[in-house]
């Protein structure tokens, strides 16, 4: 097993370096000064010219060769086979791609992500267009690279889901569409429920040791973990004993930071949950954005949006703030922030509607890459499919175009994740609600061990050794199931409407 053991070192030296690297980019979206923007870029390009240049290097590739051989006949599902296809398809797809052209992306990433903050910050779509303009051409680039069957999309989202093609998603979005349109509309015509509960003076240095306070009860260890302020919420992890959040705070709306920050704390939590026995190991990451998307929607949503935990929260929520919570109950805060309502802002959006942003990100995502949208045409095919989605259209860049981060940073194909994880969250809940009977009491007395430890279990202590296909099976007992997020988005909300 030498060359085996040789190649884990090696991959192990070359994660280190891509942890140094994801801590430099946590820095350039929390505390670096603005004018280091350009620094920061030549130091990340560096780095990923480094990580690049080993990982492609012929000592790799004969130590894959080698360790392949060392392993012949051992079971196909220990830890050394897993590994080895894990090691494998990470070097064919590097290959595939010259280190210059990971250097340039590296490095543009780092000046668009700024000019993204500021475009937002001043609702001016223009100031961001032309680093758009070279991340979609960057992107276009990797995918000519890596190589494709049908459609240039199918080259990028095959990076954050393994084997997933432009052809799934649009049938995903297909089949789900119709079952939200429709219960949307019928939402519509029922009677509103208020959510005036949540608007009100919540002073930010109570929401930031309040929401604190409830993601460290969900089993968040603070220990290894901490949270920011960022202009977009977002998970880093740079191993297992150091995995960070952030969230940002409206002093004027209690959901914004409280939700984001759940949503967040399910994405740490998984990464905290890798089993410290595959530190060191190619499989010691998560196994895939989707996966990784179903436990942060599932702590935002089954567990943050359920009746029983706004029975358990609201008190503590109540005595942060008696100006505004004073008169109300738990009852009156479980409608509120399960009121359907379509908005701007994707990371606010009710759990009906959510989806159809997804999907029209999805949609512009595909057209920019065939060259069938321009880039300056993006907001206007923005604000049409918004109002083809959802009956609206947003009065700003900051509420439109500009809301989200993903673009400046290089994820290009990695918006369908978002609704692969909601699917695969409401199966997963299914199935611990069946082996946890009680679950729904547990989650109302505070008790959030029990789920997260079957969640431990049956997802997190995998990391990337099985496919994302294989760890929901393996978890539910069946293939996924989109029938299960559609039952429950309509016992959920047909409850609530009086459907």
């Amino acid at each position: 097993m030498e060359n085996y053991n040789r190649l884990v070192a090696r991959c192990n030296k070359i994660a280190r370096l891509g942890q140094l690297a994801g801590l430099a980019g946590w820095d350039q979206q929390t505390y670096m000064p603005p004018g280091a923007a350009e620094a920061r870029g030549e130091q990340l390009a560096v780095i990923s010219e480094l990580i690049h240049e080993m990982t492609v290097a012929d000592e790799t590739s004969q130590l894959i060769s080698s360790a392949e051989a060392e392993i012949a006949g051992m079971d196909s599902d220990s830890d050394e086979v897993r590994s080895l296809r894990v090691v494998r398809r990470g070097h064919e797809l590097a290959t595939k791609i010259p280190g210059h052209l990971v250097a340039e992306a590296s490095r543009h990433q780092s000046v668009a992500m700024p000019l993204w903050a500021q475009a937002r910050a001043e609702s001016d779509y223009s100031k961001f267009a032309p680093a758009l303009e070279k991340s979609i051409e960057l992107a276009r680039q990797v995918a000519e690279h890596l190589g494709y069957k049908d459609h240039i999309y199918d080259a990028l989202i095959d990076q954050y889901e393994i084997g997933a093609t432009r052809a799934d998603v649009a049938k995903m979005y297909a089949d789900l569409t119709p079952h939200l349109v429709s219960l949307t509309a019928a939402i519509r015509d029922a009677k509103p429920n208020d959510d005036s509960v949540l608007m009100g003076n919540f002073p930010i240095d109570r929401q930031q040791s309040v929401t604190l306070d409830i993601v460290k009860s969900l089993g968040y260890d603070l220990n290894r973990g901490r949270q920011d302020i960022a202009a977009h919420p977002f998970c880093s992890g740079f191993s297992r004993d150091d995995v960070r959040i952030t969230t940002r705070f409206n002093s004027e709306f209690l959901q914004q930071a409280l939700y984001a920050s759940l949503h967040e704390a399910g994405h740490a939590m998984y990464e905290q949950g890798i089993p410290a026995s595959l530190n060191g190991l190619p499989i010691s990451n998560a196994a895939s954005l989707g996966i990784h998307e179903s436990q942060s929607r599932l702590w935002e949503n089954q567990v943050g949006r359920s009746r029983a935990f706004a029975n358990w929260a609201f008190p503590t929520l109540q005595a942060a703030f008696p100006e505004s919570l004073g008169n109300s109950n738990a009852e009156a805060y479980y409608k509120a922030v399960n009121v359907v309502r379509p908005s701007y802002i994707r990371v606010e959006a009710d759990e009906v509607t959510y989806n159809l942003h997804v999907a029209l990100r999805f949609e512009l995502e595909c057209a920019l890459l065939s060259g069938e949208l321009s880039v300056k045409d993006v907001p206007s095919a923005w604000n049409a499919r918004m109002e083809k989605f959802l009956g609206i259209t947003p009065p700003n860049d900051s509420l439109g175009v500009l809301q989200d981060v993903h673009w400046s940073i290089g994820l290009i194909g990695y918006f369908p994740t978002y609704s692969i994880g909601n699917i695969v969250s409401a199966q997963l809940w299914n199935a611990a609600s069946r082996e946890i009977p009680d679950l729904c009491r547990l989650v109302e007395t505070g008790q959030f061990s029990p789920l997260l430890y079957w969640l431990n279990t049956n997802v997190h202590a995998h990391g990337c050794k099985f496919l994302p296909s294989e760890i929901v099976l393996k978890a539910t007992g069946e293939p996924l199931n989109p029938a299960y997020y559609v039952n429950y988005l309509n016992t959920k909300y047909g409850e609530l409407y009086g459907l």
